[in-house]
């Protein structure tokens, strides 16, 4: 699918992602709508975009029924990457709100539906994959798609809703001919991140000079951080390509432990501290590393930022942007907040 001239609607548009995935839509030639109830998302990251007229925004919930009929009329394609979710600390302690994600979701595809949308792209996560797969340090583990099946063991309520909308887009395109395409995104991390996923989080507390330098977990639990430029070019590459609805990994399958980005994170930013660390706090699976194959077999897709890189060109970011006084007032709520 060529995507420009496209009418285009992105849900949660002025998120951390979604902002980043209208800018490159834009750059694409794409008509470009933007949905969002700025629960999460800031409106500074559109702002611009809106004030010039390149973008159509619509503030509102799309759990109301309304909001979500006016966002979809007259869209040829959907990005649909509103969610009620936030970083680990989130993720593990508020089930009420990722809950509703099921609603949100389901009442965004049928409106797709009714609404004669050609397409669904829906934006996924690594969540969806078994939590007894990923206990293990010891081994070198990685996602492949098809390890998402019975016994079904997704993470927290937020895995949960994003497993059931995967499901729900194959059985539309199956059984209705909607086309989709579910990207599974391998934690994100990048310019406009915010801090309460984990290498934003570490950034803020080497800004904010943090001493003793807090570290959730033994710091030996491995992940798979995503750079968001290309996140967001498998997106398009998944809006053009795939359309039956399949499930892809978009992880980089770099191993890193959290305590080496910590100290990585230490040395760069010149911050000398004491590592603390704090095993009784949330840490989610232990480990977590995407095999992207199936996204360069699809997709023609390969990242292109090495995680360390990624790492400094974030801290030089955040560095920049950001009010020492502002991070502190804020930062111990975002850790576990949307």
């Amino acid at each position: 699918m060529n995507l420009k001239g496209k009418n285009v609607l992105v849900t949660g548009g002025s998120s951390f992602i979604g902002s980043n995935l209208v800018d490159k839509l834009l750059d694409k030639g794409a008509e470009v709508r933007v949905v969002d109830d700025l629960s999460a998302g800031r409106f500074e990251n559109i702002k611009d975009h809106v004030k010039n007229k390149r973008i159509e925004f619509i503030k509102g919930d799309l759990r109301d029924e309304a909001v979500t009929k006016k966002a979809l009329k007259r869209q040829n394609v959907v990005f649909h990457l509103a969610a009620d979710h936030g970083g680990r600390g989130y993720v593990d302690l508020h089930q009420a709100g990722p809950a509703s994600n099921l609603y949100l979701d389901g009442l965004v595809f049928w409106q797709a539906l009714k609404s004669g949308v050609e397409k669904v792209v829906y934006a996924s996560s690594g969540c969806v994959y078994p939590n007894y797969i990923q206990t293990d340090i010891k081994k070198k583990v990685y996602l492949t798609e098809d390890k998402v099946g019975p016994p079904y063991d997704a993470d927290n309520m937020y895995g949960w809703a994003k497993l059931m909308a995967e499901m729900t887009l194959r059985a539309y395109y199956k059984e209705y001919g909607l086309r989709a395409c579910s990207l599974r995104y391998f934690t994100v991390y990048g310019p406009r991140g915010v801090e309460n996923h984990a290498v934003i989080a570490m950034i803020a507390r080497a800004f904010i000079k943090q001493n003793p330098f807090e570290v959730w977990g033994t710091g030996k639990q491995i992940r798979n951080w995503t750079y968001i430029d290309d996140i967001v070019s498998g997106t398009i590459l998944g809006a053009e390509k795939v359309d039956d609805g399949t499930g892809i990994n978009l992880g980089t399958m770099e191993r890193v432990r959290v305590i080496d980005a910590v100290k990585e994170v230490l040395r760069y930013t010149g911050h000398k501290a004491k590592i603390l660390l704090k095993p009784d706090m949330p840490v989610g699976p232990l480990n977590r590393v995407a095999d992207n194959s199936l996204a360069k077999k699809l997709l023609g897709w390969r990242p292109e930022v090495k995680f360390m890189d990624g790492l400094h060109r974030t801290a030089d970011w955040y560095f920049a942007a950001k009010d020492i006084k502002e991070v502190k007032k804020q930062f111990k709520n975002k850790l576990t907040e949307r």
